[in-house]
């Protein structure tokens, strides 16, 4: 190990945004959690694309706290401030870009001559 293996990584595209969680080994075999926020800028200058990015450091001795603040927050959110809104809608149009995926994954058969 080098001191920052990557051991899992997951990907959630949100719009503009892209956020990755990503398990991290430490030299001494410890694990660690990054979790990144990636935007797509529109540079002005050469008139290209970069990516602006945060990243936070979650270590093990706070994965607890942090879930429990992160869905106190959330719930504090959908049950106090958005009552009216039905948050299973998401799931649906999550659930519906997922199958368009597979669809296309599917009728896509490369053959490698």
């Amino acid at each position: 190990m080098n001191g920052r293996d990557e051991i899992f990584s997951e990907k959630v595209k949100a719009g503009k945004r892209t956020y990755f969680f990503d398990v991290k080994a430490t030299r001494s075999s410890d694990y660690y959690v990054t979790i990144t926020e990636s935007k797509k800028r529109y540079n002005k200058d050469d008139e290209g694309f970069t990516y602006e990015k945060h990243k936070i450091f979650l270590y093990k001795e706070d994965f607890n706290k942090f879930v429990e603040a992160l869905n106190n927050t959330v719930n504090h959110v959908k049950n106090e401030l958005m009552p009216g809104v039905d948050f299973s809608q998401f799931d649906q149009v999550r659930e519906e870009n997922e199958e368009a995926v597979k669809s296309v994954t599917a009728e896509t058969d490369l053959k490698w001559d």
